[in-house]
């Protein structure tokens, strides 16, 4: 119910001018009848005072919410948003709870403050927002096998607690899943948030999810996967709690009949595969076993047999580079044929300082090449933002060019800039290749050849996730800062190299920074020349 004052005095005083047509002060009868609008007044007043009260408790309780999360995150900024609950909630805060709060607030005075809030704040994080943090908590939970009570409870490895997800947090997750297909996730989502109102109704005077709502979704859910008699049941629940709903009769007879018929035919062709669930698929298109690989590699589930791991070591080398002579480069192979290797301590604390600061103001949402078309697009399968370092922006990246080629024994004159990336919420990018096949458009300078090498400096530790991994090798790559990953994208006879095909893990605590440098055949013919076979 909602009451503005002005609008209360009103219809007040529409009541009081359509009894005042008698002329009260002729007749004591006629007097008789203001007491009936008096003790309306008193009624009317009264029953604004109460919603005044309950819309100030709802106020006290949704500003004591938000003070909890300023409070919690002004502790330590980069801790606090380290842990991807914190992230979500920080930008559903400022989304979708923005606008309960200003249905909430209705008096003017409120509502003027509220406006002076939202034109004086620079920047509100919108729908999309709110949808990317909701997939990213998804795609943690699914890559890295995270029950829903443990991720509302904000219990993530290597991050501090975060605050409790009320059922409305929970309810939106679960809304999220549903609009992506994944219905299972969006039931476990919507039990958690059926759990925690029941736990709310207690305990704070704001509702944040309606019962209604979650057995909705809940019945559409199952009914997706073919789970009829469930769909029925919690369309049952709903009219339970909402006998005048407007769409749940219908549904429910619709269920009923299609579980009818399920049974019938069950019975008829002896069939009982109908109510099985079946598990949203990611990655569609990815060869299944290189998405299991992918998933299975960035929870640091190891792919290699003992014996080929036994045959991987660490060493110091000067590449035969007199500049490396007083300081020679600690290096650890992880794989042969490709050779991938991880160069450690090759950039200084303060370098990555300085690359972070020059791309910070500058990242733009990632973009990728579209193999078919040629065109740059938004990166769907990408979340991160990035932006291109030219040597000119600082003398540090000129010398960290060179330090590439020390060690590389590659020329990066003619390789493509810097790119620093800085990955978001649950940032990934799935796996792919650097290098373009010869039927592709590329969006790299053709002229220049295909990219023969990838370098990766980390300019960031990761507490957990984040990882590089290297599905059909089953190769992983931890981000740690001050260290690099190298590896040939093509082989010596100039044909691609299919088993480089790498991907970006979710970062499931921490801030992921790296740069790039992809260095191209043009200029590289006599450092690496090119052979008969792939290998000579």
């Amino acid at each position: 119910m909602k009451c503005h004052f002005p609008q209360l005095i009103t219809i007040i005083l529409s009541c009081c001018f359509h009894v005042g047509l008698s002329e009260f002060y002729t007749a004591i009868a006629e007097l008789e009848k203001l007491l009936e609008t008096e003790a309306k007044v008193v009624n009317s007043l009264n029953t604004y005072l109460r919603i005044e009260e309950e819309r100030l408790q709802k106020v006290k309780w949704l500003s004591q919410q938000y003070a909890d999360l300023y409070n919690a995150a002004n502790k330590d900024v980069e801790t606090f948003l380290s842990n991807p609950v914190n992230a979500y909630l920080l930008v559903k805060r400022l989304s979708a709870d923005w606008e309960t709060t200003n249905q909430i607030v209705e008096s003017l005075e409120s509502r003027e403050v509220i406006q002076n809030i939202t034109n004086e704040v620079i920047a509100f994080p919108n729908k999309e927002d709110l949808s990317g943090a909701a997939a990213a908590l998804i795609r943690l939970q699914e890559i890295y096998l995270l029950d829903a009570a443990t991720l509302a409870g904000g219990q993530i490895k290597g991050t501090i607690p975060s605050s409790n997800l009320t059922a409305g947090d929970c309810f939106e997750l679960g809304k999220h899943a549903y609009s992506q297909g994944n219905w299972n996730r969006s039931i476990l989502w919507m039990e958690e948030s059926l759990l925690r109102l029941e736990l709310e109704e207690d305990l704070q005077p704001l509702k944040t999810a309606d019962k209604a709502d979650i057995y909705e979704y809940m019945a559409f859910s199952h009914f997706s996967l073919d789970n009829v008699n469930a769909a029925a049941e919690f369309t049952e629940k709903l009219i339970q709690v909402e006998p005048e709903h407007p769409r749940a009769m219908g549904n429910l007879l619709f269920y009923q009949i299609r579980a009818a018929e399920y049974e019938m035919n069950k019975n008829e062709k002896g069939d009982t595969g109908h109510n099985i669930p079946v598990e949203f698929a990611n990655n569609v298109g990815l060869d299944p076993a290189i998405t299991k690989a992918y998933e299975q590699l960035c929870r640091g589930e190891s792919l290699k047999t003992l014996e080929e791991e036994s045959e991987l070591y660490c060493y110091y080398t000067t590449n035969n580079n007199s500049y490396l002579l007083l300081q020679p480069v600690k290096v650890e192979i992880l794989n042969f044929k490709p050779k991938i290797a991880v160069y450690y301590d090759v950039l200084k604390d303060r370098e990555s300082n300085v690359l972070k600061e020059i791309a910070l103001p500058q990242l733009a949402r990632a973009t990728v090449n579209n193999g078919t078309s040629g065109q740059v697009e938004f990166a769907s399968y990408r979340i991160s933002k990035s932006t291109w370092l030219q040597d000119y922006q600082s003398m540090d990246i000129p010398k960290i060019n060179q330090r590439i080629e020390d060690i590389t024994g590659l020329d990066t004159e003619f390789a493509e800039a810097l790119h620093v990336i800085n990955y978001g919420i649950g940032g990934h990018y799935e796996p792919h290749f650097d290098f373009a096949h010869p039927d592709e458009v590329v969006s790299f300078i053709p002229e220049l050849g295909n990219r023969l090498a990838t370098w990766i400096f980390y300019l960031s530790d990761v507490p957990a996730g984040g990882s590089t991994v290297f599905p059909t090798l089953g190769v992983e790559v931890k981000p740690v800062k001050g260290s690099a990953a190298f590896w040939y994208n093509v082989y010596k006879d100039g044909s691609v190299d299919e088993n480089t095909r790498h991907a970006a893990c979710p970062v499931l605590a921490g801030s992921k920074w790296v740069a790039n440098k992809w260095i191209h055949e043009f200029g590289n013919e006599f450092n690496r020349p090119c052979g008969l076979s792939p290998y000579m």
